[in-house]
């Protein structure tokens, strides 16, 4: 499961975010996930749940943005949607096309800390 090791990278960068801001927890972490990413938000949810104990992100909320795949058609100038795969044909000229616009991301959108000060968000 690859999940594992995305989250622990995220980890990585959680830690060193929060010492930035000189955070002593993290309350939520928001990441957005590509449709065709090849992430399954379920499996990276369990990662994160098996993970964090122990942690400056136990208990944390994990929120998902689920990012649609957009293709553009080369041939009709058409954009387009699709849910899985890797061959995508235009619905409206049935030109295949590579041209993918968006669905492959797999970022850290957000996070929000407690400081030991205040206990307020970042």
């Amino acid at each position: 499961m690859h999940e594992v090791g995305i989250i622990e990278s995220a980890l990585t960068v959680i830690r060193r975010e929060a010492h930035a801001h000189g955070a002593s927890r993290v309350d939520r972490v928001v990441m957005r996930i590509g449709a065709i990413s090849g992430v399954e938000p379920e499996a990276l949810r369990f990662a994160f749940e098996a993970v964090t104990p122990g942690g400056i992100a136990e208990g944390a909320v994990l929120e998902i943005e689920l990012v649609p795949a957009r293709v553009h058609c080369r041939a009709c100038a058409a954009d387009f949607t699709v849910e899985s795969g890797f061959i995508f044909a235009c619905p409206h000229c049935q030109a295949l096309s590579g041209d993918v616009r968006s669905g492959r991301e797999l970022e850290l959108a957000r996070l929000e800390f407690s400081t030991p000060a205040s206990n307020a968000h970042a």
